[in-house]
């Protein structure tokens, strides 16, 4: 009995040549029927004809399906297929420091602390598209300068590097390419704006300790001139001068001034100001906000201090209306860069209770994006990835030799209305103040109010108390262990990063190098990096920064010894005071 299933061609036999009549029956049989005439010789050798012609035009049409669907992946493998034809929008977010545990982490938190189903996910989560390797030329573990200079010059260099290459030549990047081209640009940032990802993109300078310097060029003291039309974060410390309270630069040169003065930009540096803005209506370019001695407090902390630092949703909303109406009337849109800077100090510090908070504050943010570009008239993308993690973080944590115990607590980290830093300032101030009953202080004030901590051991307090310097790192620790959370260093890994994006970013599906995700920011915006490259270089030959004591606009080429304390500076800064 012939069987009902559909005929599929890989259960078809190959036919003899030689027998017609042989031919025939096995088609007869092969369609699960009984033929009462066999055909004539005529007619079977026109009906073979006409299935060779079918065949025929079957596979034809196959392989031109083939060569269109390679086409289009390769089209959209170099990041053609992004390109939209007229004016367009390119905001690139980068999530400092964050690794893909801390997705988990905070994905579990969030569900815990709203009461959320198990299926509840982030914004981050829904635009998933791929993962980048991160690595820098100097070691398979990079930090946020080369990481950085991977986004905004599209190439690889050594850790410490300032969109600085390898031989020391400065290499354009993708913000003064599309400044060049007519676009308007910006950064917003919750550390120093002369910290190493802002400065990738509006600066360059052999080692990221180059603060001052940084922030000279950020301003307009660069050989492009000003490349930035608005800057929004901390790190005021390094515009004033040494003269002023509150300044950390090493000379009297008042950068405040000479960005208002001589490249004609509206300063503000305080709540009041910014609440002014009007969420962007009000801005007028070029913006300069400084908003905080070197880093926004975190989250957690910034929260009881709304009146006093805006968050890194109300700064991202202000940029991108500001910068929108900015270029209302122009052929050119805007490229703005968005950083969650401090996810990666709460990963130096190994403060869980912190880190789940901006995470939490750059998904909002990277939400509101993504609401701004479904509204705007104007195409656009949005790419977000990290430049690293930091912290080797585990959502899981074996505290004793015996067998482990499945589960962590995201009550703990809820529990806590402090970050380990902001109770660890407390602790400097309360005895460099003179206060007493120490002890009693840390427990009762920093430990079970600030960390929401009422079971510490005693032997827990005592090593606060017996070393203070150390506290924020002790405090850490409390609330991990408790939350059973897991962390393998104070610095970074290597291990890769995710990337996520909106509709247009296609070309960063899969598994990428980090330099591939800045050639397509150069490749959507379609601006020539080369060419700026090459007047750097030409530049750079006879550009000088006023008052400076160093030979190169870029600062003196580093040792060894200078890359690994700055980055031994930048670990142990990672809680200075705001």
């Amino acid at each position: 009995m012939p069987s009902d299933r559909p005929l599929l061609a890989s259960d078809r036999r190959e036919s003899s040549t030689h027998s017609d009549e042989r031919a025939a029956e096995e088609d007869t049989a092969l369609l699960g029927s009984q033929r009462k005439d066999a055909p004539k010789p005529q007619s079977r050798a026109r009906s073979w004809r006409e299935l060779g012609l079918f065949t025929w035009a079957v596979v034809a049409t196959a392989a031109v399906i083939v060569l269109a669907v390679v086409s289009q992946h390769q089209a959209s493998k170099n990041g053609k297929k992004a390109i939209p034809a007229g004016k367009r929008n390119l905001i690139f977010m980068v999530s400092d420091g964050m690794g893909p545990a801390s997705l988990s982490l905070t994905r579990s938190f969030r569900q815990f602390e709203g009461g959320l189903p198990h299926d509840d996910v982030l914004f981050l989560d829904q635009h998933f598209i791929g993962s980048s390797r991160t690595r820098s030329s100097s070691s398979l573990v990079t930090d946020s300068a080369a990481g950085a200079t991977a986004f905004s010059c599209g190439m690889k260099s050594y850790n410490g590097a300032i969109s600085i290459l390898p031989d020391h030549t400065p290499c354009g990047t993708v913000l003064e390419a599309a400044k060049r081209a007519g676009y308007t640009t910006g950064l917003v940032v919750t550390t120093s704006l002369t910290d190493a990802t802002p400065a990738c993109f509006a600066s360059h300078a052999n080692v990221r300790s180059e603060e001052d310097l940084i922030a000279q060029q950020e301003v307009g003291e660069h050989p492009l001139g000003r490349v930035v039309d608005l800057m929004m974060g901390g790190g005021r410390c390094h515009f004033l001068p040494n003269t002023t309270s509150g300044s950390c630069r090493g000379d009297d040169r008042d950068i405040t001034k000479l960005a208002q003065e001589k490249y004609g930009w509206n300063y503000i540096d305080n709540r009041e100001d910014f609440d002014g803005l009007k969420l962007g209506s009000a801005v007028k370019l070029p913006l300069l906000g400084l908003f905080a001695g070197y880093n926004i407090p975190y989250e957690l902390d910034r929260r009881n201090m709304n009146d006093i630092y805006p968050s890194l949703d109300e700064m991202a909303r202000t940029a991108l209306k500001a910068l929108e109406a900015a270029t209302r009337d122009s052929d050119k849109g805007f490229f703005l860069m968005i950083e969650g800077s401090r996810i990666d100090h709460a990963g130096h510090g190994n403060d869980p209770a912190a880190q789940v908070r901006e995470v939490l504050a750059y998904d909002k943010a990277f939400g509101s994006v993504l609401e701004f570009l479904d509204e705007s008239s104007t195409d656009g993308v949005l790419v977000a990835t990290s430049d690293h993690e930091t912290g080797g973080l585990a959502v899981a944590r074996q505290l004793h030799p015996t067998y482990p115990h499945y589960a962590w607590y995201p009550e703990v980290l809820h529990n806590a209305s402090s970050s380990a830093e902001h109770s660890s300032r407390r602790l400097r101030s309360h005895i460099f103040n003179g206060g007493d009953n120490l002890k009693d202080f840390i427990s009762e004030e920093l430990v079970k109010k600030g960390l929401g901590i009422w079971n510490a051991k005693d032997s827990e307090i005592q090593l606060v108390v017996d070393n203070p310097a150390l506290s924020s790192y002790y405090f850490s620790d409390m609330i991990s262990r408790r939350a059973r959370i897991g962390w393998s260093t104070h610095g970074h890994t290597a291990v890769d990063v995710n990337i996520y994006g909106s509709a247009g970013s296609e070309a960063l599906r899969g598994n990428h190098e980090n330099v591939e995700v800045g050639k397509f920011l150069r490749d959507y915006l379609d601006v020539d990096i080369e060419s700026v490259t090459e007047e750097l270089v030409e530049k750079s030959k006879s550009f000088k920064i006023a008052g400076a004591a160093q030979t190169s606009w870029t600062g003196k080429i580093p040792s060894g010894e200078d890359l690994q304390s700055a980055e031994r500076k930048h670990e142990k800064e990672y809680g200075m005071a705001p």
